[in-house]
């Protein structure tokens, strides 16, 4: 299944939902559907506009791939949920952007030519290229207690966590006594393998199937509470760096552990950084979307980039167009995340949702990259 054939389920069912529940008359049968909006040519005198991180060039929309065939409706979910906490250039155009919740797809359209004006994306030296990687929230089985099988665990942060910086690295938490008194009675859950939690860890949030001590089964997300200081250390480049594997996509990291169960602590260890959490309940909505990025907003499977602040605001509509082994992309999304990775002006994490799909989407994802800010006019 390749990305541009993905249709998340979310976006898709509450759009279908809203369309359903409008008060407008249906189509008679035989009616043609009205034509797209004509994208207006980039406005005369139009000045670039230079951030910290990168510079954006105007553009006309007809530099856009794929502009007619995005749908967009899904990205208009995303869209709403920034505009809880909105950037402040974007803040008096939230009351139109929901309203058109439930608008067509050319009055969708049409909102975007008027209001807005195409940036291309580029570094200072002009470089329009980069790089597009995914994540995900994983979804682990999970014991309250430890039990036999489940004795790796998931914790929330030391009371001593914000006076020692940094604090212990991974290493120093698995093997000092005084790193693990510290974390005594800290554990929310147990899991029963290392390198799922270390995948929870890289992504920063997951969801547990948490069985309790009385037996009942909750589903909770753990959410992204703090780390110990230490700079993240990829496990794939210390495999490559060490002439083991070729391939540092994560099902080419899972073939080397396979065959090498022998040294999977020393893989670990090689990420010095650690991540605590907290749980939060997850149920109705919620479950539908992703944790809160960093703007603060739950993120939209398929439609929430991650990027570096210093090129791109949280908040703004980005298009995106993509294209490698893992499939095509050219659609509408929001930047509503960043990561410690996600360094450079053209560069974004693809949020591909939850669960062992969304896994294999984002681990396998990484490809050449451009994008285009849509900015007020």
């Amino acid at each position: 299944m390749t990305i541009a054939s993905l249709r998340l389920g979310m976006a898709a069912v509450v759009a279908a939902v809203l369309t359903a529940c409008s008060t407008a008359p249906p189509e008679p049968p035989y009616s043609a559907p009205a034509p797209l909006p004509v994208p207006p040519a980039a406005l005369p005198g139009v000045p670039p506009i230079a951030q910290s991180g990168s510079r954006w060039i105007p553009v006309p929309w007809q530099e856009l791939p794929g502009l007619d065939e995005d749908a967009l409706h899904e990205a208009w979910n995303a869209w709403v949920r920034s505009c809880e906490r909105p950037h402040p250039a974007f803040q008096s155009l939230c009351p139109q952007v929901r309203r058109l919740s439930i608008g067509t797809a050319q009055e969708q359209r049409a909102f975007l030519f008027a209001r807005f004006q195409p940036y291309r994306v580029e570094a200072a030296s002009g470089n329009a290229d980069g790089l597009l990687t995914g994540y995900y929230e994983p979804e682990l089985n999970a014991m309250r207690l430890p039990s036999a099988g489940y004795n790796v665990p998931l914790y929330s942060p030391p009371a001593s966590l914000g006076a020692r910086k940094p604090w212990y690295s991974r290493q120093q938490i698995d093997t000092l006594p005084e790193a693990q008194a510290a974390l005594q009675g800290r554990a929310i859950a147990w899991v029963a393998d290392p390198i799922e939690a270390l995948v929870l860890h890289i992504q920063g949030s997951g969801r547990l199937r948490i069985t309790e001590p009385d037996g009942r089964v909750r589903l909770v997300r753990l959410a992204f509470a703090g780390t110990n200081d230490h700079p993240y250390r990829s496990v794939g480049r210390w495999l490559l760096d060490q002439g083991l594997i070729r391939d540092a996509s994560w099902p080419g990291i899972q073939a080397w552990i396979g065959q090498n169960p022998q040294r999977v602590q020393e893989l670990l260890w090689s990420n010095p950084r650690y991540v605590f959490f907290k749980e939060e309940p997850l149920q109705g909505l919620d479950a539908e979307f992703g944790p809160r990025g960093a703007q603060g907003v739950a993120l939209t499977p398929g439609r929430s980039i991650a990027v570096d602040r210093q090129s791109i605001p949280y908040g703004t509509p980005v298009w995106m167009a993509s294209s490698g082994p893992t499939g095509q992309i050219q659609r509408l999304v929001m930047a509503q995340d960043t990561g410690s990775a996600i360094v450079g002006a053209v560069r974004a994490d693809y949020f591909t949702g939850w669960g062992t799909q969304a896994g294999d989407i984002a681990g396998r994802l990484k490809q050449n990259l451009r994008l285009w800010v849509l900015w007020p006019r």
